[in-house]
Formats: C-alpha cells, sequence, structure tokens
C-alpha cells in the first residue's frame, strides 16, 4: 500500500509534463505551417542591375576581291640513283649546286632559294614475279629538293626552263601567289562586313525591329594558292621557255557579327 501511493502521488507531474511538450509541438507545427502559408506573398528577390538580357542576331557576310598576282613559287627536286649511298650523294650533290648555280645566275637572289626536303634511302630488286624472296638492296637514291620564289613573273618561264636543263628532274608545280596580302585583304574585309550588315539590316526590318549596337565581330579568310602542275620531261622537249598565265587571284575575307536589336 505505501508504494501504491507513492506512485499515485507522482502520476499528477507526469501527465502535467506530457500536456507541456505537446503544447509546445503543436505551437511549432502551427508556426510552420503560418510560414508555409506567408510565402508565396513574399516578393521574389530582383537581378542585381535590373537588366534583361538583349535580344541579338547574328549574321555571316563575305567579301572577295580578285588581284592578279605578282609573285610564283616552284619546287623542284634532283633525284640521282646510284648503286651506293656515297655514289648518289656525290652525283645528287653535284647536280643541285649546279642548278642553284643557275638559279642565281638567273637574277633569283639567296634569301628566295630554300632547301625544301632531302632524303636517301635503298632501292631494292623487283619481286613481282616473286613477292616471297627476300628483300634484296640494289642500290641507293637520293633526292634533294628546292623552293624558288619567283618575284618577277616575267622571268618565271625561264626559270623553269632553267632549273630542268641545268639538272632537276621533278619539279613539283608552281603556285601564284599576291605579295602584301594581307594589307590587300582590306577591301575585302570591308565587302564582308557591309554584306553582313545588309543581310542583317533585312532579317531586322522583315522580324518588325532595328539593328542596334555591334556587340562583337569576328574574322575568318583564306586565300588559297592556285597550284599548276608541271612535267620535267615535257619541259625539257620545249625550245622555248615555258609559257605561264597567272590569270588572277581570289582573296576572301569572312566575318561573323552580332547585332544588338532594338525593340
Amino acid at each position: 500500500m505505501i508504494l501504491f501511493s507513492k506512485s499515485l502521488s507522482r502520476l499528477p507531474q507526469t501527465c502535467r509534463h506530457e500536456r507541456e511538450t505537446s503544447a509546445r509541438k503543436a505551437a511549432g507545427t502551427f508556426l510552420i505551417a503560418a510560414l508555409f502559408a506567408l510565402a508565396p506573398l513574399v516578393p521574389a528577390p530582383a537581378q542585381a542591375d535590373g537588366s534583361k538580357t538583349p535580344a541579338t542576331i547574328t549574321i555571316s557576310g563575305q567579301g572577295k576581291i580578285s588581284l592578279a598576282p605578282d609573285m610564283g613559287v616552284v619546287t623542284t627536286r634532283v633525284v640521282t640513283p646510284a648503286k651506293s649511298a656515297p655514289e648518289a650523294l656525290s652525283s645528287n650533290t653535284q647536280a643541285m649546286n649546279e642548278v642553284i648555280s643557275k638559279i642565281k645566275e638567273a637574277g633569283i637572289a639567296a634569301k628566295d632559294i630554300q632547301t625544301s626536303g632531302f632524303s636517301i634511302h635503298p632501292r631494292y630488286a623487283d619481286r613481282r614475279d616473286d613477292p616471297n624472296q627476300p628483300l634484296k638492296i640494289v642500290g641507293y637514291e637520293v633526292s634533294n629538293g628546292v623552293t624558288i620564289q619567283v618575284r618577277d613573273l616575267d622571268k618565271l618561264g625561264a626559270i623553269l626552263d632553267t632549273v630542268v636543263r641545268s639538272g632537276a628532274n621533278e619539279v613539283g608545280g608552281i603556285s601564284f601567289q599576291v605579295s602584301d596580302a594581307d594589307k590587300k585583304m582590306d577591301a575585302a574585309r570591308k565587302a564582308a562586313v557591309e554584306n553582313a550588315r545588309t543581310k542583317a539590316a533585312l532579317y531586322a526590318e522583315a522580324a518588325g525591329v532595328s539593328l542596334g549596337r555591334v556587340l562583337s565581330i569576328s574574322e575568318s579568310g583564306a586565300i588559297a594558292p592556285r597550284p599548276y602542275a608541271m612535267r620535267a620531261d615535257k619541259m625539257m622537249m620545249a625550245e622555248a621557255a615555258v609559257p605561264i598565265e597567272a590569270g588572277q587571284e581570289t582573296l576572301s575575307a569572312n566575318v561573323t557579327i552580332v547585332w544588338e536589336l532594338d525593340q
């Protein structure tokens, strides 16, 4: 009975503690619900500078100009076979020295003559009748190339004749160039910008807006030299200087411009 009385005396305190805990939980739940209910009424933060991303238009334009080339570049080689590598090298060196000497005598400056490739490799016996037979070296071949820049196109035909007759037995070809091409590209660049602006204005008008300020300009361009193939054996048969027609070179510029649009 004594123990039972003590248990009964503690009961009111336990119930009171549980009621206080339940009340605190209910109050917390109500506060959270109230905050969620009020959240839609709080305005969202604006951008820091209050600006909007501008509407833009991106257009590419191209400009071209045609010019008569005033330079020619010739690539030629001396190829010398022999039974031994030293013999092939000696013969090739002698022949190439003769070619370079004649080129200089024709009025080409040393700065416009450049070695463009040298190689020496073995030559093997023909195995077409018996592909399974081992490789057999029967000699060596030395190849030495030279690139010649001809600044006077009137001399180009004579230069070609000179290099072949002096010992060059391979002519890789000719390409034509325009000197100071980057400066002369300015006209093509201006034409490319105008071409892009014309198209951009047309699109903007059709869309009911107008062009604003230019945001960016990027450029790409190309000057493609035209190759002119030659055969050394045919050139050696010619009695006169090889006829050369330089024609026209096309310089092109491409630009991509981004405009802001005014609504």
